[in-house]
């Protein structure tokens, strides 16, 4: 006698009904638990290369700098093509990898080509000033803050922002905090010739003099019997006051620096970057959250360290949200707990009416347990619940149920012939488990080249092939293993078979049909 697995289940009720609860809980545990996003990660297969070689024309800068860069690239296996843009003294190499490079591999590229780069740098004139790489193409901010300033300086701003920003580092799931649209101060020397001229000295003297004063440089150690301790002569500037003020000497000439320059602290112009938020000057915090981290809890805390801040900050300096990543996660959170329940109710209706209300009932219960098991092994996947995935749950829902029904109604038939409960409930496996398992693997085979796709679309969507093949391999367990357990618990030992005669609603549909098909395609009316 072959081995039956609906008829194990039923023998081993106590056990079973224990797995059941197991499921319940773990499912719940994995849904809190998962990571939430608003879109799943995937990896920018693009690096950006930047040389130096100050001095240099362009013709000077492509032969020696741009053309030994992309032919040493030529070296790497995965690559797609390279592309440069070269002006007097700076060439900027862009690296593009092929489509089918898989993610893990891709950061091991990028390493390699440093490698590469760091073999060829004996290879370019002495004046060469070294190489600048960009790879962090896939770094994602899902939180942005703005602080404004009224009255203060730049440079004030950027303390107090760089306040907040360190309290935030201190979160457990913070990514990557950065600044964006502070200013840089700057001292200007503004020379006068004239006075140069008198002085018999030029700008180019002055500041290497200035260079060497204000160079770190060891100064020596002091030893005794019980501690050493570090000697420091420093002449370094801490402002554009004591610049003007400090006396310099070139020969035998000794003059104060505001002799021969007008010294005055500002900041870069032009900025590298400028940030605005409603018309006003401002500072901007981007927040970026750990890899596989839930969105919502650290947004909750995020706002926790904001609220915290906030008070503190002084009279002047405001802070304001101007992006809301977790609000919108919890928006499609819930889009997905309505579908869920419209689904729920959807199949309640439908079962109830084709089927009574007992066996709907047992159909109905086979939805959480589906999606129960279905979060756990998403977790323990890894996968996090995001636009992707999350329409992939919507999409299961509808084709979830068919195993669980498909058993149900095998179970009824067998009832209304005869069969006892606990027979009929074994048969979900002896005649309808293999056809139904066929049926589940026409319809996953239907997302294979999702899984398949080794494109950054592919990466981004693999998602939807994961929920989808894991959600309907479980409901087909759930109809085999659990369903024949709900079933004898909820159906009645015996049913009436039903009637030849088709009822009322059958004779509608069947007249209906009669009509659409006689009618061959043509309209109705």
């Amino acid at each position: 006698m072959s081995f039956n697995l609906s008829d194990w289940a039923l023998r081993h009720r106590s056990f079973v009904w224990y797995l059941i609860l197991v499921s319940l809980l773990a499912g719940a545990y994995g849904y809190l638990s998962m990571g939430r996003e608003e879109d799943p990660a995937f990896t920018i297969k693009t690096m950006i290369i930047q040389a130096a070689l100050p001095g240099a024309t362009t013709e000077e800068t492509v032969t020696q700098v741009t053309e030994r860069i992309e032919k040493k690239l030529q070296e790497l296996e995965n690559l797609k093509f390279t592309r440069s843009e070269t002006k007097p003294g700076v060439a900027t190499v862009y690296v593009e990898l092929t489509a089918d490079t898989k993610a893990p591999a891709v950061t091991a590229t990028w390493q390699r080509i440093r490698n590469m780069m760091n073999d060829i740098k004996g290879d370019f004139p002495k004046e060469f000033a070294g190489f600048g790489f960009n790879d962090s193409f896939g770094d994602v901010y899902g939180n942005i803050y703005a602080f404004t300033y009224d009255g203060y300086s730049p440079a004030e701003a950027k303390h107090w922002a760089e306040t907040v920003q360190n309290a935030v580092l201190q979160l457990k799931d913070a990514g990557k905090v950065d600044l964006v649209g502070t200013q840089d101060p700057i001292i200007y020397l503004e020379f006068s010739t004239r006075r140069l001229a008198a002085l018999g000295l030029d700008a180019t003297t002055v500041l290497n003099t200035l260079a060497n004063q204000n160079a770190i440089v060891p100064s020596g150690v002091i030893r005794t019997a019980e501690e050493k301790v570090m000697v420091r002569v420093s002449g370094s500037f801490t402002g554009a006051d004591e610049l003007a003020a400090t006396t310099l000497r070139v020969g035998d000439t000794f003059f104060a620096l505001s002799d021969v320059a007008t010294v005055t602290a500002g900041y870069v112009d032009p900025a590298k970057a400028l940030y605005r938020y409603d018309g006003q000057p401002a500072i901007g915090l981007i927040v970026g959250m750990r890899a596989g981290a839930n969105i919502q809890s650290f947004g909750a805390a995020l706002d926790g360290v904001m609220k915290k801040m906030a008070p503190a900050l002084p009279v002047g300096i405001e802070l304001h949200k101007v992006a809301d990543q977790p609000k919108v996660v919890e928006e499609s959170v819930n889009h997905f707990l309505r579908a869920l329940v419209e689904a729920v109710v959807i199949v309640l209706l439908v079962s109830f009416v084709s089927l009574g209300i007992r066996a709907g009932l047992v159909v109905t219960l086979a939805i959480p347990l589906v999606l129960a098991l279905t979060f756990v092994v998403l977790d323990m996947m890894g996968i996090t619940l995001q636009r992707i995935s999350l329409g992939a749950l919507i999409i299961a829902l509808g084709l979830l149920v068919d195993d669980a029904m498909i058993s149900i109604e095998t179970m009824i038939s067998r009832l209304e012939v005869g069969e006892s409960l606990e027979k009929a409930a074994s048969a979900a496996w002896s005649s309808i488990a293999f056809p139904m398992l066929t049926g589940t693997l026409v319809t996953m085979a239907g997302f294979i080249p999702i899984g398949l796709n080794t494109s950054a679309a592919g990466e981004y969507t693999i998602s939807l092939f994961y929920v989808i093949v894991v959600s309907l391999i479980l409901s087909w367990a759930v109809a085999v293993l659990f369903a024949p357990i709900l079933g004898v618990t909820f159906l009645p030992k015996t049913m009436k078979h039903h009637s030849d005669k088709p009822g009322r609603v059958r004779s509608l549909f069947q007249g209906i049909l009669r009509l659409a098909m006689r009618r061959n395609g043509s309209p109705c009316w």
